[in-house]
């Protein structure tokens, strides 16, 4: 096992837990021998972690596959997701999306990453399509003269700023990274 190449993105097993590899790479010091250190990010909570590559031999991979889910409701603090092929109902953790659980549409399919055959992340997409419920009068704009923004409150309950263009029940596009205005959608 431990002649398994590293891998960004790839999923491994370290003292009982499951990490995913975001990057990695050598470090020279003086006249020592390099080592490579590999930055890792923890399946469960998204803590990263950073370790050399001999702390984390042998190197154990990790099998996950990807479902489709369907987004049903929110139960207490847990998502009810629906397995798209078997109807299986799925409760997974609010707090495990942090702020991306916002832009969840009920009804809609996401992609879900199962690691030893239980849900261990949920993929929000980037840009997501909102509908605008309120939008601020243009005399509400603020900034300079070449941006020009304006108050808009979103189907999902966000507030961004948005172009003047922009009225009431328009569908934008909102990157969920940055909670930004991304564009319109086009009918």
């Amino acid at each position: 096992m431990a002649n398994v190449p590293l891998k960004r993105g790839m999923l491994i097993r370290h003292q009982n837990h499951v990490y995913e590899v975001t990057d990695y790479e050598e470090r020279h010091t003086g006249k020592q021998k390099p080592t490579v250190h590999v930055m890792l990010r923890d399946v469960r909570d998204g803590r990263p972690v950073d370790r050399t590559l001999n702390d984390l031999l042998p190197v154990e991979p990790v099998d996950s596959g990807y479902r489709r889910l369907q987004y049903l409701y929110t139960r207490d603090r847990d998502l009810v997701l629906m397995d798209a092929e078997t109807f299986e109902e799925i409760e997974f953790p609010v707090s495990r999306l942090g702020n991306q659980a916002s832009f969840l549409v009920e009804g809609a399919e996401y992609r879900g990453r199962f690691i030893d055959n239980v849900l261990a992340s949920l993929e929000v997409p980037d840009i997501v399509p909102l509908r605008v419920q309120v939008t601020a009068p243009a005399e509400h704009s603020v900034g300079t003269a070449s941006n020009i923004t304006k108050e808009a409150v979103l189907e999902n309950g966000l507030e961004i700023r948005v172009p003047l263009f922009i009225k009431t029940g328009d569908v934008i596009r909102v990157d969920t990274r940055s909670k930004s205005y991304a564009g319109k959608e086009r009918a």
